[in-house]
């Protein structure tokens, strides 16, 4: 199994119902996925404005996974007009 963690940035415009949406649809781009942690950190101002919006919503997750990474993960996360930012880690 690998580690990895996901730090996600979504937009503070959407509905609880609509973020959770979001969510799944997220967890179900990763095959054979295991959430270790995960850490609702709340909304917090951005630094600057990212796609028009001045705050962000930010998520914290330990995962782990047991087959590879999918290749278009990261682009399909990059083209979601929904989260304004990423990162990605893997783990030791």
């Amino acid at each position: 199994m690998r580690a990895y963690e996901l730090v996600l940035v979504i937009k503070t415009s959407l509905t609880e119902a609509n973020r959770k949406k979001l969510l799944e649809t997220i967890k179900g781009l990763l095959p054979d996925l295991k959430i270790v942690k995960e850490e609702d950190w709340g909304q917090k101002p951005l630094a600057y404005s990212i796609k028009k919006e001045i705050a962000g919503y930010y998520l914290n997750w330990v995962l782990e996974l047991k087959s590879d990474l999918p290749k278009d993960f990261e682009k399909k996360l990059i083209t979601n007009d929904n989260i304004l930012r990423h990162l990605f880690l893997r783990k030791k």
